[in-house]
């Protein structure tokens, strides 16, 4: 799974490994994404990409088995469009 977002300062694209490689700044405008944070802010979201990679490989041997269920999609999407909705508004995290 690749990650993709958009730097709200220069409205460009960037990816991951982009933010990787710039450690943690806008690769376009070179400016940090949170200067609090920016190291942290990088690792965390190599952490969520190999996390949404890991996800997607799982589920795809899942569907390879064709078992006799289906998995209800609500309780692997919900938290995680939540989480992506309080990044949007730059909110802090609810408790779940």
């Amino acid at each position: 799974m690749k990650i993709k977002g958009t730097c709200e300062r220069c409205g460009r694209e960037f990816l991951v490994q982009q933010v990787l490689d710039s450690h943690g700044h806008c690769p376009w405008d070179g400016q940090p994404f949170n200067p609090d944070y920016t190291a942290v802010l990088a690792e965390t979201l190599k952490m969520a990409e190999e996390a949404g990679a890991t996800l997607e490989n799982a589920l795809e041997k899942i569907a390879g088995m064709r078992p006799a269920f289906a998995l209800d999609e609500d309780s692997v999407l919900v938290g995680l469009e939540r989480h992506l909705e309080e990044i949007r508004r730059g909110e802090k995290p609810r408790a779940t």
